[in-house]
């Protein structure tokens, strides 16, 4: 079953575009480690907060995939830039009316 990670990250002020500059950036390892699909997006209403929507093929996937060397060094990088404020929800896919 697919799994669905959907949060938001705060950004400190002024900070937003660096974000989502290290979080955009290429990952064949992604691939590799079972994600499905990782979308990062901003809203002119919330200019201090970045959205990510990940799919990957198990929750199990999506945990390991935190201890890859890209990704550790993203997290670490990003770190300084983050306000502290996270939200989000994660899910198991149940269906979709774009899939048979």
């Amino acid at each position: 079953m697919t799994f669905a990670n959907v949060g938001t990250l705060g950004v400190k002020p002024g900070h937003r575009e660096e974000v989502v500059a290290i979080l955009t950036r290429r990952s064949t390892d992604l691939d590799g480690a079972g994600c499905l699909s990782y979308e990062v997006g901003v809203s002119d209403e919330h200019p201090d907060t970045v959205f990510v929507s990940e799919l990957w093929d198990s929750a199990e996937s999506h945990q390991a995939s935190l201890q890859l060397a890209s990704v550790q060094a993203a997290i670490t990088e990003a770190m300084p830039l983050l306000s502290g404020e996270m939200g989000g929800n994660r899910f198991e896919v149940v269906g979709s009316p774009l899939r048979a």
